[in-house]
Parts: C-alpha cells; structure tokens; sequence
C-alpha cells in the first residue's frame, strides 16, 4: 500500500507507520494529518473511501468520527467561558432551569465537562428518531435522576454529554453547537469538520464499517480483563447502560443519522479537519487563534481520574478532554484530546505544538486506545526525539 500525501523532513516514521497500518492492522482506508507550530508537516491519505468498496481514498475524503466528537464540541463551552458568557461553575439550572428537577439543583457546568455529573444513564433509552430531534435528548437527561451524587464521581457520560452540552450551548447562545461550532470556529478556519453534515458535503463521506485485527497494546483490549468484560455483558451495569442511552445505535451510514447533530458520537471530519481545529486551539493557524493561554490549562488541567464508573479502567479529564494516561495514551503528560471509539483520535500538545487527527473508515473493538492511531503516535514521538525534541 502507497499512502499519498506529503511529510515535512523529519517526519518519516509517522508515513512508515501510516503504511504498516495496512500491512500489518487491517487498515482499509485512513488519513493522518500533524500541525507543528501551526503548519502542517503530515498529511496522509490511502486506502478505499467506503471499507467495503473499491473508490481510491480521496485527499478531502471526510469519516464520521465518532466519540472524537467529543473533544470538538467541548471547544465551544470553553470559548464561551473564555467570552464570558459562560460560567463554569454556575449551575446548569441557572442557564437552563427545566434541569433542576431530580435533585439536579446543584450540577454545575464543569459536572457536565469533567463527567461528573452523575448523568450517564437514560431510565428509558431513546429510539435513533428520538435521538435525532434535537428536543428529545435534553428533555431526557433534564428529566433523569443521577446515579450518583454529581461532583462526587466520575464516569464517562458515552451519549448523554452531547444532550447536555448542546442543550447548554443552546441556552447561553440561542444557536446548537453545531451551529455555533460552524460559524465561530470551523467556518473562519476553513476546517472541513461538521457537527450536522451539510447535503453539499455528503458525497465526500465514505461509508464505515467494523474490521478485525490484532489486539491493541494498551487502553481497553479487545480481550479485556474480567471486570471490564462483566460490565459490557450485564444489562443493568451502569456501563452497558450508557452505551444503550440510544437503542438501538443508529446506522452510521444512514444519512439522516450524518444529517443530525449529536456532539457525542456523530461529528464528521477529515484528518486535517480534525488536526487543523486542535492546532487553532493551542496557537495560531493562518490567522485564527481560539483558546488563550488559561483556557488550554482549563481544559488540559485533571478534573477527573481514577477508576471511571462506566469505563471500568482509570481514566483522566480535564474540561471536555480527555488527558495522557494508560487508557488513552497520547504524545505526552500535558496533551489533551479525545478518542472515538473504534480508532478516530485528535488532540494537542502545547509543549510540542503539536496538533494530530486520525480518521479511519474500518472500526475496531477497542474503545479508547487504537492500535491504529498508538503506532502512529510512537512514531511521531521518535520523529520529534530525532529532531531534539523530548
């Protein structure tokens, strides 16, 4: 496999790692995209745009990116924050005040950021039309009890997090986050990332799929340990309930499932979008800069860690990322960023102004660490610790 596209000197290793993905991991179609200091030193791209077809992989070839979402859709709470028009620790029945019911009186902003907010779990799972009306989702978890005590915990809100956080925006801004997303950061950047897939741009989204290959080194396996097995079979474990907060999961290639805007789960992007949107986060890309200095420590600094009540394995987060550790490796100690489950991965790190996103069309089991996108890490580490860079 050739993967096209250009690397700066220097970064070598990540085009060596990008080509043995496919050799040796079942790589079907993918792209890797690396901002340093703002400009961009790798852009790649190979394989087919559909896992299942035979279309080459196009340079702006666009992939639903799953819980990669994430780590976007958290850029713009902060930035209202930093706008000050968004108080972290108000709570969210302030903006919002139909949420206070259930004894949510007390949730602040920064439980919905840090998933803390005890809200990982619908008593009645929304259907994927449910899901998709806007409405619904916010009226569920502004309805729900929490299931523990909110600022006590942690544990990953896997679907409930885009109802909360797009409701929020909503209330402060009177636009959705992906309305907001669009016009203030992804539109004046020019990065091809949607939250809501535009009819226009439909024809550059390649179709998904699940494919098998050898377990991941780390984070949570394919094989995982009993625990983390036992709570992904249980029913009624706090985990399982999380992941089937929409039941059953839409068809992620249905377009009217890309058409919605769910900040958890259904971003869509390509890798350059991705990488070029955590560039602008930590330094100035063509012009564009979104967070200051405080705003990268708020959401780069632990709000969360330890055992995570619905991922089973010690987790850390800040405000809306999650953060370097043994479930979700990234470059160093002071990145931040988020996974999509299945492979997608973006993030940044300020020290090495580094900014890195990785789409795939071919989704594996594991949950949080790729072994996919953990390859093209190491190598970007050996790239930068051959240029003299810890």
């Amino acid at each position: 496999m050739d993967a096209n596209g250009t690397v700066a000197e220097g970064f070598e290793p990540v085009r060596e790692a990008f080509v043995r993905n496919f050799a040796a991991l079942g790589e079907r179609g993918a792209a890797v995209a690396v901002y340093r200091d703002g400009r961009k030193v790798v852009d790649l791209w190979a394989g087919t745009k559909d896992v299942d077809g035979t279309q080459a992989w196009q340079h702006g070839t666009a992939q639903v990116v799953r819980s990669a979402t994430k780590g976007v859709a958290a850029a713009v709470p902060l930035l209202l924050h930093q706008r000050g028009v968004l108080d972290l620790d108000a709570p969210v029945g302030e903006y919002w005040p139909e949420f206070k019911a259930q004894g949510k009186e007390r949730l602040l902003v920064r439980h919905v950021l840090n998933h803390r907010a005890g809200l990982p779990v619908l008593d009645r799972p929304l259907t994927p039309e449910e899901a998709m009306d806007p409405h619904r989702g916010p009226a569920a978890v502004a309805a729900q009890t929490p299931v523990w005590e909110p600022g006590t915990d942690h544990g990953y809100h896997a679907l409930t997090y885009g109802w909360l956080l797009d409701e929020l925006v909503r209330r402060v801004t009177g636009r959705w986050a992906g309305e907001w997303l669009a016009a203030e950061v992804t539109g004046p950047l020019g990065a091809d990332l949607w939250l809501g897939l535009p009819e226009s741009e439909a024809g550059r989204v390649g179709r998904t799929g699940r494919v098998e290959g050898p377990e991941p080194a780390g984070g949570l396996r394919a094989r995982p340990k009993r625990s983390v097995t036992d709570a992904y079979q249980d029913p009624d474990s706090l985990t399982r309930r999380a992941f089937a907060a929409i039941t059953p999961f839409p068809d992620q290639n249905d377009p009217a499932y890309r058409a919605a805007a769910l900040p958890a789960t259904n971003g869509i992007a390509t890798a350059d979008g991705l990488a070029r949107v955590y560039a602008a986060l930590i330094g100035e890309v063509d012009g564009v800069r979104l967070f200051d200095p405080a705003t990268v420590e708020l959401a780069r600094s632990e709000e969360s860690s330890g055992p995570d009540r619905i991922l089973v394995v010690n987790t850390r987060f800040g405000l809306g990322y999650m953060l370097h550790g043994t479930a979700s490796p990234l470059l160093g100690p002071g990145s931040f960023g988020h996974p999509g489950r299945g492979g997608a991965l973006g993030f940044a790190d300020p020290e090495a102004g580094i900014a890195f996103g990785y789409v795939t069309n071919g989704f594996r089991k594991t949950v949080t660490a790729d072994p996919r996108a953990q390859g093209l890490i190491r190598a970007l580490r050996t790239s930068l610790a051959g240029q003299g860079v810890s």
